[in-house]
């Protein structure tokens, strides 16, 4: 299964991974998402939520 987890596992202030930038409801559902939707956070919205912490 794909994953984002790099082992860096603690929450930012805004209860964001440090490590792979998931909320908690994202890591909590990451198991029952479709591949499609992994990807898309993955490709998309995972890169942009890090962009906005540099």
């Amino acid at each position: 299964m794909l994953s984002p987890c790099i082992g860096i596992c603690s929450l930012d202030a805004s209860g964001h991974c440090e490590g792979c930038h998931r909320s908690v409801a994202e890591i909590a559902r990451w198991s029952q998402m479709g591949d499609d939707e992994r990807l898309n956070l993955m490709e998309t919205v995972l890169p942009a939520r890090e962009a906005l912490r540099v």
